[in-house]
């Protein structure tokens, strides 16, 4: 099973993975300035997650794929490692398609 792992950065901003059962990280969220709106980006990610069209597929300048998810709105609400091939990426997306909705938090800045 999948857990969100809460964790706080040198600069003082909160941020959360989303990590497979395997210990993998499958989704990095940006930085937030309170736990509360990390808090909320992990709920938008549940939500979001099962809706395929939220998912933006990209190749970085190396020609590596990677994705974003997205929010109704537009903002890019976590983004996955770069992967060898367009397959393992799509592997990615299912991962967390998987592991979101039920996953637990793990709060590791109290």
């Amino acid at each position: 099973m999948g857990k969100f792992v809460i964790t706080k950065r040198t600069n003082g901003e909160f941020q959360f993975n989303l990590k497979a059962g395997n210990g993998q990280t499958i989704l990095a969220s940006e930085g937030y300035t309170t736990k509360a709106a990390c808090t909320n980006g992990i709920e938008s990610v549940k939500t979001n997650s099962q809706d395929d069209s939220r998912y933006d597929r990209k190749e970085s300048s190396n020609g590596k794929p990677y994705f974003n998810l997205k929010a109704s709105n537009g903002q890019i609400i976590g983004s996955s490692e770069m992967y060898e091939s367009v397959s393992a990426r799509e592997n990615g997306i299912e991962s967390v398609k998987k592991n979101a909705p039920d996953a637990s938090v793990d709060d590791q800045t109290s």
